[in-house]
Parts: structure tokens; sequence; C-alpha cells
């Protein structure tokens, strides 16, 4: 666990405005994409407070609903979910070589 202070960048959360395609389900959806921050303890999450802005990935309505309160999945198959979606998004930063 990451324990000194937390690491915040609004131009990160910020590109989720940009993002026509959902990182979770891929579908085509323009101006609903979201920074979805992790619900690990791990990455930082904790009562009230969110994990790193790091540790996001850009979901649309459904998928960020998902992973923060579908009662019928899992915790690990959310995290699952979501953390297969932080995996495309940091790879979309990387290949768009986006300047945070």
């Amino acid at each position: 666990m990451i324990t000194k202070g937390m690491y915040r960048n609004p131009k990160l959360l910020n590109i989720a405005k940009d993002i026509d395609t959902c990182h979770g389900c891929g579908r085509y959806r323009p101006k609903e994409i979201v920074a979805a921050h992790s619900n690990s303890l791990s990455h930082g999450k904790g009562t009230r407070i969110k994990a790193h802005d790091c540790f996001i990935s850009y979901l649309c309505h459904e998928c960020h609903t998902y992973v923060d309160s579908d009662s019928k999945a899992t915790r690990q198959e959310k995290f699952d979910f979501w953390r297969n979606a932080h995996d495309i998004t940091i790879l979309w930063l990387f290949i768009n070589k986006v300047n945070i």
C-alpha cells in the first residue's frame, strides 16, 4: 500500500471527457465516460477517500455502476473487470502519448 500522501491529478481525470469509448464494455459512449477509481485498499481507497488518481479506468455510467455497486457480482469479479479496464486505460494513455 502507498502510504505517503495521495496522488491527485485533475488533468488525468478530465481526459475522460475526451474519450468516446468505454474501456470496460467497449461501447461507443461519447460525453459519458468518467474516470472510475479503484475500490482496492492497496490502491489507497479508504472510507470516503478515493484511491490515488493513477488507479483509474475510463468507464461509461453502466460499467462504473457495476464496479461500484452491483450486488450480484463478487468483489473479485468487479475488481477483475475494473483491472482489465485499467490496463486498457493505461495502454491508451501511452499509445496516445498523453502528456500528464
